[in-house]
């Protein structure tokens, strides 16, 4: 049995689902320490010496790590890494895991609910019939999206599940993703676009799924919002600010486009008086997309998983998001 001084010590940042952490339990050589907090000078004094590092909620700067000199991995609870200080691990050759496996169905579905709310308008017809006011089924407001044409921006592995599940409800699906071969695309039956911007015109809906980088902060602003439909639709569970908001509120409100479902937005929480949240023509959910029971369960397994086998040396190089340490 390995003694307190050879164990390998994890450091959990936020409470893990009972499943992760019975993992982490079922292990001889770790020590577990537990930091239910965000701030980051109780993380830095909770991760002294730490050989990994489980995290959810919390920014993991150079100073937090600079308290774990034999800092082995850090594993995201989620698929998500914008608060990971991926400089420092990639200076120290350290593995920044991800949890790839397990919230595409959920976010997927999620992007699904936020679209078909849109197209039926279903919070207006909630409301309205709450009050008995039945002689509101006319004017006719909810529109159908079979045959409709829906734009996915970003086809990883969340943007191909909303493919799937757009093409069962007979949607029109193309995808943009410069990033991906056209035959990966053309074989889950999507059309490749190759520039967003010049079909932005034809498109009912665009679905917003990639990574939020220099390239795509913004990605959505004035120009973009001028290209589309007036009866379009927009949907973002990828992360706040690809869209301007400011520039979604002028579009919202001059009725350059019909409406928007928002998982996510610039500034996490956001505060009651934001614009966005007195309009009518948007549905919101508190970045949830990817948080359900069976997926807060997947995401604790793999988050441990991936500590688990950094230790025993057989990491999944699909887990890694910075793949070349690997080769050190």
């Amino acid at each position: 049995m390995a003694t307190t001084s050879n164990k390998k010590r994890v450091l959990v940042i936020q409470p893990l689902h009972p499943a992760g952490m019975e993992m982490l339990r079922a292990r001889d050589d770790i020590e577990i320490i537990e930091c239910d907090s965000l701030d980051e000078n109780v993380i830095a004094e909770a991760a002294k010496d730490v050989h990994a590092m489980t995290v959810r909620g919390a920014t993991i700067t150079r100073r937090i790590m600079s308290q774990a000199p034999d800092l082995m991995v850090v594993s995201r609870h989620g698929v998500g890494y914008d608060a990971v200080d991926l400089d420092t691990l990639n200076e120290r050759n350290i593995p920044l895991c991800i949890a790839v496996h397990s919230n595409m169905i959920s976010v997927a579905e999620q992007a699904m609910a936020l679209l078909l709310g849109l197209a039926k308008d279903v919070f207006y017809y909630d409301e309205v019939t709450r009050t008995d006011d039945w002689s509101a089924r006319f004017p006719t407001r909810a529109v159908d999206l079979d045959g409709k044409n829906l734009l996915i921006i970003g086809f990883g592995r969340i943007g191909k599940q909303v493919a799937k599940r757009a093409l069962g409800f007979d949607l029109k699906v193309f995808g943009y993703d410069p990033y991906v071969d056209d035959k990966i695309l053309k074989a889950a039956n999507v059309q490749p676009v190759h520039d967003f911007k010049e079909v932005l015109g034809e498109m009912d809906a665009v679905a917003i799924h990639c990574m939020k980088t220099q390239e795509t902060t913004n990605m959505f602003s004035e120009a973009e919002f001028k290209n589309m439909k007036r009866d379009a639709f927009v949907v973002n569970c990828a992360r706040g600010g690809i869209i301007d908001e400011d520039a979604l509120y002028n579009a919202l409100t001059s009725g350059e486009i019909k409406g928007a479902g928002l998982d996510v937005l610039l500034d996490e929480p956001s505060s009651a008086d934001h614009p966005l949240f007195n309009l009518k023509n948007v549905l919101l959910s508190p970045h949830i997309a990817g948080v359900t029971v069976e997926s807060t369960r997947r995401m604790a397994t793999q988050t441990v998983d991936n500590v688990l086998k950094v230790f025993d040396g057989n990491v999944d190089p699909e887990c890694v998001v910075n793949q070349d340490v690997l080769n050190f």
